[in-house]
């Protein structure tokens, strides 16, 4: 601020609460309300009351925990604490944590004693009133606790960030429970959580070739590759060329949202799955893996090293595998989830097709897509364009068909090379049509080629 830190109270209270106010203008606040889509008029609020503090000895401590795994939605209390500390070492991600149980111990956290065991008279108000704030709000709840001297206090609580794997499985288990009604269930689980469980994974075949050059925590499901970049300002100036990108950071800050938004996955070398990289990871459904300590990194040489003397530099390609916590070095490839062994999934949809009053039907051009769709609950197939016959894998023929047609110079050639096109054609629309069996389908023929090639189909087909 350029001036002395003031001595008076409350010239530091009111400077506190002015604070407060002035960074809802902030640059980092600006692009969170844009990214989370949070009108800039509703204006932020500031709480005034006395402080706890769980840095007063071994006697003392803080910690976050989830009512319900936020990274795969088991009903089990999930949390961590550290000991003679303040709420913010624990989100920071400058110590490792300890877990508040043996459920929620990591690779990194399992030869650390859990809060159970050190306090476990503390513990069982701390999991009485987990329990209780579940019911009361009837959702999963994020909190945050202090102890001081020996006595717990409750910090705070609200809704939990949670990815679209866990999301689904808490809304279905919720509603079996009883907790929430049938509706509210679905409502639960929002467009961008389920598309979440279509992001890819690394394929099992390439990364089974491949050694793992590092190992963290998973605190965002699904595969992700991309260039290593390690500044936000990196991140966002090569993502906006359309460079994918992987943010590695020792931890992240608020300062690096706009970073975390831009690239494909987070790696950090220190944090929890409470920190802040696990937290807005999740809530945006992103891969990310946190406290990597099997690397090192170099930021003003822009590089890290991992195990067995890898060095991986800015602009090298690497691939996380956010459900196992593995990094591997190199470009592996990325392939879709199956979802019919998510059981919960299946439990939703059947749900929602209790209440739905909208019939829904797929864009589909190929017989691998009319596939696809019944698989996700189509009821048919709304467009169906023949022009993307003409690329993609197996394409070049036909293509080479379509041209030589659209280039003819009389009738006779046209005729010519729609017949030899018409075999193509034929062949994606009768594999669609058997294995959508009966369902609607609607075709939309090719502009420079329409009415000819309905003739065509008309004379010749008997699909």
């Amino acid at each position: 601020m350029g001036k002395p830190f003031p001595e008076d109270p409350m010239e530091q209270l009111w400077g506190g609460i002015s604070a407060v106010f002035a960074s809802w203008n902030g640059k980092r606040a600006v692009e969170y309300r844009r990214i989370e889509k949070i009108p800039d008029e509703w204006g932020t609020a500031v709480n005034v009351q006395a402080m706890v503090f769980g840095n007063m000895g071994e006697d003392s401590a803080t910690g976050v925990a989830f009512t319900r795994n936020p990274g795969n939605g088991e009903n089990n209390f999930y949390g961590e604490f550290l000991v003679n500390a303040q709420g913010e070492d624990v989100v920071a991600g400058i110590r490792t944590p300890a877990p508040i149980n043996d459920y929620s111990k990591n690779a990194q956290s399992k030869h650390l004693p859990t809060l159970e065991a050190l306090m476990p008279e503390i513990y069982k108000q701390l999991d009485g009133y987990q329990k209780r704030l579940e019911v009361h709000y009837k959702d999963m709840q994020d909190i945050e606790f202090t102890i001081e001297k020996g006595k717990l206090y409750m910090l705070q609580c609200r809704v939990g960030k949670r990815n679209g794997i866990a999301a689904v499985r808490m809304a279905t288990e919720m509603y079996k429970e009883g907790l929430i009604d049938r509706e509210t269930a679905i409502m639960r689980v929002g467009p961008n959580q389920l598309v979440e469980l279509l992001l890819p994974m690394l394929d099992m075949k390439a990364e089974q070739a491949a050694t793992p050059i590092a190992k963290g925590l998973p605190a965002g499901p699904g595969g992700a590759k991309g260039r290593v970049v390690f500044s936000t300002e990196t991140a966002v100036e090569w993502a906006s060329k359309g460079e994918r990108v992987i943010l590695v950071r020792e931890e992240t800050s608020p300062e690096d949202v706009d970073g975390m938004y831009m690239s494909q996955a987070i790696l950090t070398s220190k944090g929890g799955m409470t920190s802040h990289a696990a937290l807005v990871a999740r809530g945006w459904g992103k891969c990310c893996i946190v406290g990597c300590g099997d690397i090192e990194i170099g930021i003003e040489h822009k590089f890290f090293k991992a195990k067995d003397g890898v060095t991986i530099h800015e602009g090298d390609w690497i691939s996380l595998n956010g459900t196992r916590g593995l990094v591997y070095e190199g470009s592996l490839s990325l392939v879709d989830v199956d979802l019919d062994d998510n059981k919960s999934y299946k439990e939703l949809m059947k749900l929602v097709d209790e209440v739905k009053i909208l019939k829904v039907r797929t864009n589909a051009d190929t017989p691998k897509d009319a596939t696809q769709a019944l698989r996700f609950g189509a009821e048919g197939i709304g467009l169906f364009r023949t022009e993307h016959m003409f690329y993609g894998e197996g394409s070049e023929e036909p293509l080479f068909l379509l041209r030589k047609m659209i280039v003819s110079k009389s009738e006779t050639e046209r005729r010519q090379a729609l017949d030899d096109l018409f075999i193509y054609v034929k062949k994606d629309i009768k594999e669609t049509m058997t294995i959508m069996d009966g369902h609607p389908v609607t075709i939309r023929l090719l502009d420079p080629h329409c009415m000819s090639l309905y003739r065509t189909i008309e004379r010749n087909c008997s699909c």
